[in-house]
């Protein structure tokens, strides 16, 4: 493994973000690395830096469009590491800049299905609306088509975050093609399709889905529909979120999803003028309690 992976990963762990001498990291350095050296894991970094200090300077845009397009950052199994980790900086830093989404979107068929899947998480980032017709056209073939890529531990798509992405940036002519996917035999796109569908049709059959998937048996899952359920700000799952077998942490978090959802609506329809709703104070309630 190159120096650079492993001071890297030094540095993450640490969570500051300094060069790999000790020095705080510039933008002058940062832009540096990503262009200019041959290490991969000093580009590697840079990429996660940029995005990480959300740096939106047109410099350090132009950087991680270049790194969208690098050949020679490769992994053993033919990866890109560092086009992921620029697509996953531009869903960050990527608003405003015409030339983003464009690129996004050509990674939506790079062979590298972790890069297909970070583009999609950025495209959702970057609310690029403009992005459903290609993250839809990935679905096609529908549940017969999604796969296990054979040898590898993923399906032929990176689906869960295809329908998250349309659950966010879609609309309702979008349900005969995401619902299928409530069928999956994978959990996780199961789940993927229930968020999705309550983001576009606002039914609370769909969230109830993840609601129940609070009880499964793997620990795992239930992370995952807590996430879920904060992302989507599903009010009447609140008590089972706080109820949840799993770190309060991440309980936290997902209420926190619910509460500044609630507030959001709250300002926009003007239903209480004069301070918190019930709603919103039961939901803190529920916060506190778990401090």
């Amino acid at each position: 493994m190159p120096l650079g992976f492993v001071v890297f990963g030094l540095l993450v762990v640490s969570g500051v973000p300094h060069n790999p001498d000790g020095q705080p990291l510039t933008l002058d350095q940062a832009l540096v690395n990503i262009n200019q050296t041959t290490d991969p894991g000093l580009r590697y970094y840079a990429a996660w830096w940029l995005g990480k200090m959300r740096v939106s300077q047109p410099a350090a845009i132009e950087a991680l469009l270049l790194a969208l397009e690098d050949e020679t950052d490769r992994s053993p199994d033919g990866g890109y590491p560092l086009r992921r980790n620029a697509a996953r900086a531009l869903g960050k830093i990527g608003q405003g800049y015409d030339s983003v989404v464009p690129a996004l979107l050509g990674c939506l068929v790079c062979d590298d299905y972790y890069v297909r899947e970070t583009a999609a998480q950025a495209l959702e980032s970057l609310g690029a609306s403009s992005a459903v017709p290609v993250l839809a056209s990935l679905l096609e073939g529908g549940v017969a088509a999604a796969v296990q890529v054979e040898g590898k531990p993923h399906l032929v798509q990176p689906y869960n975050a295809i329908l998250e992405a349309l659950g966010t940036l879609g609309n309702d002519d979008l349900v005969a093609t995401i619902a299928p996917f409530l069928d999956h035999e994978v959990p996780q796109v199961r789940n993927a399709a229930a968020r999705a569908m309550y983001q576009i049709t606002g039914d609370a059959q769909y969230a109830e889905r993840l609601v129940k998937v609070l009880d499964h048996e793997q620990l795992q899952l239930r992370r995952a529909a807590l996430m879920d359920l904060g992302a989507v700000g599903y009010l009447a799952g609140a008590g089972a979120i706080a109820n949840t077998l799993a770190e309060n942490s991440m309980k936290l978090i997902a209420l926190k999803g619910v509460l500044e959802h609630q507030i959001k609506v709250e300002n926009e329809t003007a239903q209480d003028i004069c301070g918190l709703s019930a709603d919103s104070r039961r939901v803190m309630e529920l916060m506190d309690s778990l401090l």
